[in-house]
């Protein structure tokens, strides 16, 4: 039996019921699965409490995966889960995941580990639909543009510091990565443009550090719109994977002291290519540790 789609906006999301995660993946389901992020771009499960190898396993439906983070370790006992965890970190900047690298993961999956009673809520942005958005002069504009991401600024700082939040910034930075992508990028499978931004974008190629800023401000303007949003409310129990080539994504500090804790898995991804053809280069670091490179896009 296929799985049944259900969209939850206009734009973005949709849950997916009749998926039997015990059971080996079969071709046909994969393939409706993959069908309905290249449509969606994020999608939700309900009620299928996996573990952690349960989610490797899941994600692995989708190709290989990376090693946890370039730089934090990898969560107790794992290889490729990193722990998104409110005491050491709260990613409450948009970003798409690991931009500073060469290729960034095309997959993201979370499983919540600790919900919070209230807020806690996960937005993710479709990049397309803002690219779309952009009237004609800007799009013009932001196709013929490159911009480098760093890891040097760290989205996940806050203005609370604790033991365990300082050790997360120190690991996050102890190797620095930087990488120079289009800002706007061709998805390999669906042939949509989308703008390739977030909180890693540093500054835009041959412009200076204030003209990127405000460039950067007016494109970022256009993914956050919210007709592009979907804002997830977690449940025990639940898996979100999201197109992480062509979203942003946002985890709302709204939760008070209140622990809050997902894990993350991550698919290698293929290297992005821009509206002239031209690959992303890496600048700085070297991320083969973290993840190989996708060459067919699958």
């Amino acid at each position: 039996m296929s799985p049944s789609i259900r969209k939850l906006t206009g734009r973005i999301g949709a849950v997916v019921e009749g998926v039997d995660f015990t059971a080996p993946p079969d071709d046909p389901t994969v393939t409706a699965l993959r069908h309905a992020l290249n449509e969606h771009k994020a999608i939700v499960f309900d009620s299928v409490h996996l573990d952690n190898a349960g989610q490797e396993r899941v994600a692995g439906w989708f190709g290989e995966l990376t090693t946890a983070h370039p730089n934090v370790p990898a969560a107790d006992g794992t290889t490729n889960v990193l722990a998104v965890d409110s005491e050491s970190s709260k990613s409450n900047v948009w970003h798409t995941d690991v931009t500073f690298v060469l290729n960034p993961p095309q997959l993201t999956t979370l499983r919540p580990l600790v919900t919070t009673p209230y807020g806690g809520e996960t937005l993710i942005a479709n990049a397309a639909a803002a690219y779309r958005d952009l009237p004609d002069p800007l799009r013009a504009l932001a196709d013929s543009l490159r911009v480098v991401h760093t890891n040097q600024y760290d989205y996940a700082r806050t203005s609370a510091t604790t033991a365990l939040r300082e050790e997360y910034d120190r690991a996050f930075v102890s190797t620095p990565y930087e990488a120079e992508h289009p800002v706007v990028r061709v998805h390999p499978l669906t042939g949509e443009r989308g703008l390739f931004l977030g909180g890693f974008a540093k500054r835009i190629v041959g412009l200076s550090s204030s003209e990127s800023a405000d460039l950067l401000r007016i494109f970022q303007s256009y993914v956050t719109r919210p007709e592009n949003i979907l804002r997830w409310t977690w449940s025990p129990g639940q898996l979100l994977i999201f197109d992480n080539r062509i979203t942003q994504h946002y985890a709302v500090d709204n939760y008070d002291d209140h622990p809050r804790r997902l894990n993350r898995v991550t698919v290698a991804g293929d290297v992005p290519v821009g509206v002239d053809g031209r690959s992303s280069e890496q600048l700085v670091g070297d991320a083969s540790h973290y993840t190989g490179v996708l060459e067919v896009a699958a």
